[in-house]
């Protein structure tokens, strides 16, 4: 979950390192560090506890050049945030590395490098690594041969830079299990995280599969699989325009992509609907022959998108008459399977990188699934490449932490495999009719939304000297409510927790009074009247109730009870729509507080370790 950016140049490429860190700092932000080799020999190195700012001051206060660096910005595992802890990380002044993920054997290594006389300044896995490729290249092998031989004894994942006194001109890079992609310049050559980070300088990248090592010269890249043999990989052009993560007037990211959740869904949408059905190729060629045989779908997912599998669930049984279940990624691959047969495995995931998602996938391929398919985001990520049937959401670069559009574009997506599979099932022409007029009607339901953002901005005052609130749903809505709860404490750090409404009389009743804020979602359904009775109890213990409700239903106005109407939908959209008050609520909230609402403490936007 940490930031990688490298670059071999002719000219100096330290405004390069700092700005691609700057776009990768929604990976990791405990810490961050550059090192580049000066150009009379020898490794300069810089590192400041804190976000890339701190770094940015450190290098304002004694600059340094170089034409070949590598920088990061470090979310920590291993070691707490200090400066001894950032990366890169040296041995012995000569060989420089940045690292990406968990090493898993680095206790063992290490014992065996302090055999070896080799000393550790650091409470790192990552200092383990680099001291390895000392140890193979003091034994005479080159920088490329030295990285070979020290991942192969690597457990784990990890995405590596690597740079060498020796070889001024040159930078290694290996991926297993975290992401890295190559840049590709003229007469100059890039590594990274993700594309975002190099959007300034190339249009033009290389991504490296599970294994591969890339040594990347300023004119020249070669790229060498897990085997060892020579590879070519295909150079990709980005649709992604450099102003994609730029703030364009917003205070923060998660505003932005907020506000851009219209547009995300038409772009979801477009060209996958006609006047009344789902079409049928947008998931591909192979799909029909797969879907005709679907009797059953398996969700697998973390943290938001779990929730957006959690409502697809009530989607896929109610609409499609489809079993379906939904587990989260980090349990599903410790546990005994039986798999039911012709089952469609569906993994749901923003970056397309996350650790459990990804391990899920894997460890599925060997159980006996009928297919795999997964919804995303991101065209070159590894859930893409590695399942058989892909649905992109089109969401568009995300960059705060808490995900906003990433969730209903999922959302979105999901209500279209249903359709898909759905007709093969329980699904007739009219509810598919009906179920398309809801979507074509869905980018102008959220703009009609958002325009409540004054009102919700003047509630979110009395949440601010709470510590604790309270999130209500019923059917498809309590997804909802643990998605409204999830963002509150992500970015107010105001515990929050979600429950399914009827279950207040359970245990979650014994909490409520009149410091803990109680929030509902309301749609227009037929919990509705179910609903209403157990926001009595709230009422009858003293709570004090935030009502998101469906501007047709009518609540009797009275003390304690603050209904804000919500443009009314159809219930299939309707959890998309009630999203949008819970996201803003959030915002708002964390704003009136004071906290780094894109950078929430302790989190990271792509979780590529376990």
């Amino acid at each position: 979950m940490c930031g990688i950016v490298g670059a071999v140049a002719e000219r100096d490429v330290i405004r390069i390192l700092l700005e691609g860190l700057k776009r990768l700092e929604y990976r990791g932000y405990d810490s961050a560090g550059m090192a580049v080799l000066q150009r009379d020999g020898g490794i300069d190195r810089r590192r400041a506890v804190g976000k890339v700012a701190a770094l940015e001051e450190a290098l304002t206060a004694q600059p340094m050049s170089g034409a070949t660096g590598i920088a990061h910005t470090r979310w920590a595992t291993h070691g707490r945030p200090t400066d001894a802890n950032a990366h890169p990380h040296l041995a012995r002044g000569r060989i420089a590395v940045v690292h990406n993920g968990i090493i898993e054997n680095y206790e063992a290594l290490r014992r065996n490098l302090e055999a070896d006389g080799y000393t550790f300044e650091s409470e790192t896995d990552t200092e383990v690594v680099v001291n390895e490729i000392h140890r193979h290249v003091a034994a005479g092998n080159d920088l490329l041969e030295a990285v070979r031989r020290t991942v192969a004894d690597l457990h784990g994942a990890f995405a590596l830079g690597v740079i060498s006194v020796d070889e001024p001109e040159r930078l290694v890079a290996a991926r297993r299990g975290s992401p890295l992609v190559l840049g590709i310049g003229i007469g100059e050559h890039f590594i990274a995280s993700d594309v975002f980070a190099l959007l300034p300088v190339t249009q033009s990248f290389v991504f490296l599969e599970e294994g591969d090592i890339a040594d990347v010269r300023r004119d020249s890249l070669q790229v060498h699989d897990v085997d060892g043999q020579r590879v070519e990989r295909p150079v990709r052009v980005s649709e992604v325009s450099p102003d994609a993560v730029e703030l364009g007037g917003y205070r923060h990211f998660m505003l932005k992509e907020i506000h851009e959740q219209s547009r995300a869904l038409t772009e979801t949408l477009e060209g996958r609907l006609s006047r009344d059905t789902v079409l049928p190729e947008i998931f591909g060629p192979d799909a029909l022959p797969i879907f005709d045989t679907v009797q059953r779908v398996q969700i697998v997912a973390c943290g938001t998108s779990y929730h957006a599998g959690m409502i697809a669930r009530y989607w896929f049984e109610s609409l499609a008459g489809l079993p379906c279940d939904v587990e989260v990624a980090s349990e599903f691959r410790y546990r005994r399977h039986v798999v039911p047969p012709a089952t469609l495995f569906v993994t749901i995931s923003q970056s397309g990188e996350t650790a459990d998602t990804l391990a899920a996938l894997r460890e599925a391929k060997t159980l006996g699934y009928a297919a795999s398919l997964t919804i995303c985001n991101v065209p070159e990520s590894s859930l893409v490449r590695e399942s058989d049937l892909t649905l992109m959401t089109r969401a568009g670069p995300e960059i705060g932490v808490a995900s906003t559009k990433a969730f209903t574009t999922q959302l979105a997506a999901l209500l279209l495999l249903v359709a898909a599979l759905g007709r093969r099932q329980a699904l007739d022409g009219a509810t598919e009719a009906r179920l398309v007029a809801a979507l074509h009607d869905l980018p102008a339901a959220v703009e009609r939304t958002l325009a409540l953002e004054p009102r919700i901005a003047a509630l979110a005052e009395r949440f601010v000297d709470k510590r604790h609130s309270l999130f209500l749903g019923r059917g498809p809505q309590f997804p909802v409510a643990l998605e409204g709860a999830l963002k509150l404490k992500e970015i107010s750090y105001i515990h929050a927790e979600a429950y399914p409404a009827g279950e207040l009389k359970h245990g979650p009743l014994a909490l409520v009074d009149a410091e803990m804020p109680v929030v509902a979602v309301a749609p227009n359904d037929e919990l509705l009247e179910k609903l209403k009775s157990n926001l009595q109890e709230v009422e009858a213990r003293g709570g004090e109730l935030l009502v998101f409700a469906d501007d047709q239903v009518t609540f009797t106005p009275r003390a304690g009870l603050t209904v804000l109407p919500v443009p009314a939908v159809d219930e299939f959209v309707a959890p998309l729509v009630f999203t949008i008050p819970l996201q803003l609520l959030a915002y708002h909230v964390a704003v009136l507080k004071g906290t780094d609402v894109d950078k929430p403490r302790n989190l990271a936007k792509s979780v590529t370790v376990e």
